[in-house]
């Protein structure tokens, strides 16, 4: 279908130099209805006050491929304080780049001013480091120098929703035709601007089902060690988009292809150096993306606490086996872990908390007698820390009856759940219980006193 779409674009004869490629609506396919009403909006907004205004990026490349946006980015010839100054609700973030939040109820349209691409000597406002990394970059220019400065030729393509054209500087809709990532410019020079880029790269090329133009792939095995200046906010918030891609398996994947998986993310390195810790979380990593396919949310909390688990469950072993207890020996490994990983990944403590409980709450599922296991239905992690266990079962590290018993236990009624809790506890238990509950009134009469 992409093909006979494009058909009539290639054969046409290309522009070279900057002056973009003009695309009909007719020829790029995007549906017009299928752009946010704030991005419309936006749009229509800023070229109603004068300036130029598209819909960029992602979304115009996700459009063409017949995939949903996620979000939808606006770029203008407009200065972040002119676009402040039409939307009411709206407000200037960033410091590396200023960009311009406008709100149309719960969505939210970033707006960038097309970027420069030369440093203005003494004007302070491009900054980079030794490496070559950009840290402060608010020089802004033209919508040819704002193309050229994007780092993918399939992010380079510029919608406007009024005339419905597709502005295209850097042969990108040619390379999505091609299923082909490339980077505009030199790529080592551009992973040296900013490092990212290379896990961004791999995680377009995996969640898009693309194969990177080898000039691009091959410098990141060189340059992989500059991923280490990037601050861990920064690289925990790209770990995450690669890990909620819906295509995490092939995301880790390739970034073992590319030298990315060793001594530079320290999740990977928790888990893909022993193989039972690498089965546990592939089988995670697999089961996330299965859940994202279908549409169905996913918790970063029970994700980062499979990720961390082999370390934990590691420290949990040999902690027990100095002679302390199971549950306090579980509590005491969590916080070593922990302690140590929350600064190094730089994992935002609103996901601790449910990490913490899923891992805690492991060796209750090992107590199968009494009241214990009807409560621990009732707790509130009780679902996460189930699917938990089944994760750990099929991966070989618990036997297959104890996620099966679980399941049992919870589709019984209460006559079945307390047979199942009998044949469990064992003779001794079945007899202390049944003393138990012997009514009051069987007990043997008192003996009357002789006074």
């Amino acid at each position: 279908m992409i093909r006979k779409l494009f058909g009539k674009v290639f054969s046409k004869t290309r522009a070279r130099g900057h002056r973009p490629v003009t695309v009909s609506a007719a020829d790029h396919g995007i549906d017009r209805e299928r752009i946010s009403r704030c991005a419309m909006k936006t749009c229509e907004t800023l070229q109603a006050a004068g300036h130029d205004a598209y819909v960029v990026g992602g979304a115009v490349r996700d459009l063409i491929l017949g995939r949903k946006p996620k979000d939808f980015d606006v770029a203008t010839d407009a200065r972040p304080e002119q676009v402040r100054a039409l939307f009411r609700r709206s407000r200037i973030i960033g410091r590396r780049f200023r960009l311009v939040h406008v709100m149309c109820g719960a969505e939210t349209v970033e707006v960038s001013t097309f970027r420069g691409g030369a440093v203005v000597d003494g004007d302070g406002e491009r900054i980079a480091d030794a490496s070559g990394r950009i840290l402060r970059d608010n020089v802004f220019g033209s919508r040819e120098q704002d193309a050229a400065r994007r780092d993918f030729t399939i992010n380079a393509l510029f919608y406007d929703p009024v005339t419905q054209q597709v502005l295209d500087y850097h042969n990108g809709v040619a390379d999505l035709k091609k299923r082909r990532l490339k980077m505009i410019g030199d790529p080592e020079t551009r992973y040296r601007e900013d490092p990212v880029r290379m896990l961004r790269a791999v995680r377009l090329a995996a969640s898009r089902d693309l194969e990177m133009d080898p000039a691009t792939r091959k410098p990141i095995g060189e340059l992989a060690h500059l991923l280490q200046d990037v601050p861990p906010s920064r690289l925990f918030d790209e770990m995450l988009k690669l890990l909620l891609s819906g295509h995490a398996v092939e995301c880790v994947r390739r970034l073992r292809r590319n030298g990315l998986h060793h001594g530079l993310l320290p999740l990977l390195d928790v888990v893909l150096e022993n193989p039972a810790g690498e089965r546990f979380v592939m089988l995670a990593l697999s089961a996330t993306d299965e859940r994202l396919g279908c549409g169905k949310p996913v918790a970063p909390g029970f994700l980062f606490a499979a990720l961390l688990w082999p370390q934990v469950a590691e420290a949990w072993k040999k902690i027990e086996a100095t002679g302390m207890k199971p549950v306090p020996a579980l509590h005491e490994a969590i916080d070593q872990v922990t302690a140590v990983q929350f600064e190094k990944l730089a994992i935002p403590r609103r996901f601790s908390a449910d990490m913490r409980e899923i891992w805690a709450l492991q060796q209750r599922f090992m107590n199968r007698s009494g009241r214990r296991p009807s409560g621990l239905l009732h707790h509130l992690r009780f679902r996460a820390a189930y699917d938990f266990l089944l994760l750990r079962c099929k991966s070989g590290e618990l036997e297959a009856e104890v996620g099966e018993w679980w399941t049992r236990f919870q589709q019984a009624d209460e006559t079945q759940r307390n047979a199942m809790l009998m044949r469990d506890a064992g003779p001794a238990k079945r007899r202390r219980r049944s003393r138990r509950r012997k009514p009051a009134a069987e007990a043997p009469a008192a003996v009357p006193s002789a006074h």
